[in-house]
């Protein structure tokens, strides 16, 4: 077995990691375990469908996997519907015609050598020198199961895999799951995907802050007063209380997802631009994270939930929550990070915000209109903005302020049409070996522990109305800082040029 301890994402000895890219990557057989899901559905089969199309995906051969039985042409047509339904961009028939010829099929219950067989018939199309790219898009108490039956059908060799979260639901449980997985696989071959960190907002932030002189020298305790990631959610369970139940807010989106960007906002400088570097950058935050403490923490619960379909009547699961971390290193000491997500909230947003400190002292009084911070924003969404506000004279007579801001869009620039979906990136990352916008398994455990003492003993929940930011709670908090959502102004949206 591996030793567990070792540190991962490095890149092979001898990489180039400056030139990885331009590498062509070798022919992939992709197994797509969860095939039928709604997962599979939504983004990886109109995902891998455009990554095909595309320039930027090798020769690739896809083995859908699920537990029910199915004819080739059956998934094959379930595949149709998916990218026609789902996908963002439309396909010719010939170019249909292309990808479905490379779609195939196996049921679990085959067992692993049917498994076997198929992808070797997929292998030998593509030629010497394919590898393996498993994607486990299943439960988690389904994922070990999986992964044993990669073991029996030998299909590790040459091999990667993809596991979606949850990476356990504690400590002990995120070990155990760590220790199973690394029986068979190597830490390097294991991909442990978050889709907010495969977004191109999520990477500018490397960029404005590692590439330009302006930003990096203020990334600081000095000069920053704290940083809000608030991810609200309009959306409900969405026939997942099975899985929302006996999971809640926090292990569904902070530790997964919140904690992940934040690593980001928060990390150090990387030596280099490549994996080992960046993650190792990633496991200092987290290692420097003090222990959440329940004081520091708003747990909700929306209005109605308990009468949803596979809900507990007197269920303490918390469809929101809201939380203060603390960051202990030279850097960081001092600033808050508050983080923020819910269901059924007012409006669903990907917000990360940086608040600067204000002038130690002012020339204006107030009602000159200087009040509140400048603030560095970056909007997660798909149409990854960028917003960096401050204050200027307002026109006219007298001197009075207003707020201004500088804005940056994606869609703005010619490569626009470049942009990849998270799930696309990320997908084409882990079949170039690339970890950086992966979760490592010391990262992930390091997070589990500094949550031990809120799984232990968390806050009751209170309740709060759909369609609102969260109950009242929130406000104290942040006090005396205020939440940045809901804006106070709209983002400018880009006009076609006539």
């Amino acid at each position: 077995m591996p030793d567990r301890t070792q540190t991962i994402a490095y890149p092979a000895p001898g990489s180039r990691p400056s030139r990885r890219d331009e590498e062509p990557l070798a022919p992939h057989v992709i197994v797509l375990f969860g095939a039928t899901g709604d997962l599979a559905k939504r983004k990886l089969l109109p995902g891998l469908a455009y990554l095909q199309q595309s320039k930027f995906a090798p020769d690739v051969r896809i083995v859908g996997s699920a537990t029910e039985d199915l004819t080739v042409d059956e998934f094959r047509e379930r595949a149709r519907q998916a990218v026609e339904t789902y996908g963002t961009h439309r396909m010719s028939d010939e170019e249909w015609t292309q990808f479905a010829s490379r779609l195939d099929y196996v049921s679990v219950s085959a067992g692993p050598e049917a498994l076997a067989a198929t992808v070797k018939a997929a292998e030998d199309l593509l030629g010497a020198g394919a590898c393996r790219l498993h994607y486990l898009s299943v439960p988690p108490k389904a994922a070990q199961a999986v992964i044993a039956m990669l073991r029996d059908a030998d299909l590790v060799e040459r091999a990667r895999v993809v596991m979606e979260k949850p990476f356990g639901d504690d400590l002990a449980s995120a070990i155990q799951l760590n220790d199973f997985v690394h029986e068979t696989f190597d830490e390097a071959q294991v991909f442990r995907i978050d889709h907010f960190l495969g977004k191109e907002a999520a990477l500018n932030i490397l960029a404005f802050r590692f590439a330009n002189g302006l930003f990096e020298p203020i990334w600081n305790r000095n000069h920053i007063d704290h940083v809000q990631i608030d991810i609200p959610e309009e959306l409900g369970l969405d026939q997942r209380a099975t899985f929302y139940e006996p999971t809640g807010a926090f292990k569904d989106m902070v530790v997964t997802h919140l904690m992940q960007v934040m690593s980001f906002v928060a990390m150090e400088p990387p030596t280099a631009l490549e994996p080992r570097a960046i993650s190792e950058e990633k496991n200092k935050v987290f290692r420097s994270m003090l222990p959440i403490q329940a004081t520091d923490v708003v747990r909700g619960q929306y209005s109605g939930y308990r009468n949803e379909d596979g809900v507990a009547p007197d269920s303490d699961t918390e469809t929101f929550i809201a939380l203060k971390v603390e960051i202990d290193n030279w850097r960081w000491a001092g600033v808050p990070f508050f983080l923020r997500t819910g269901k059924r909230m007012a409006q669903g947003q990907r917000i990360i915000s940086i608040a600067f400190k204000e002038a130690p002292k002012t020339m204006f009084p107030t009602g000159f209109g200087a009040e509140g911070p400048d603030h560095l924003t970056f909007d997660l969404a798909d149409s990854s903005r960028v917003s960096l506000s401050f204050y200027g004279k307002r026109p006219g007579p007298g001197m009075r302020l207003e707020k201004l801001s500088m804005q940056f869009s994606t869609q703005e620039t010619k490569s626009a049409g470049d942009v990849l979906e998270a799930y696309e990136r990320l997908i084409l990352d882990a079949m170039r070996g690339d970890h950086t916008l992966f979760t490592t398994a010391e990262g992930i455990e390091s997070l589990w522990e500094r949550s031990a003492h809120l799984l232990e003993d968390p806050p009751p929940v209170k309740t709060y109305q759909p369609g609102t930011w969260g109950p009242n709670a929130i406000h104290q908090l942040i006090a005396p800082r205020a939440w940045r959502l809901p804006f106070e102004r709209e983002w400018r949206e880009n006009k076609p040029k006539s």
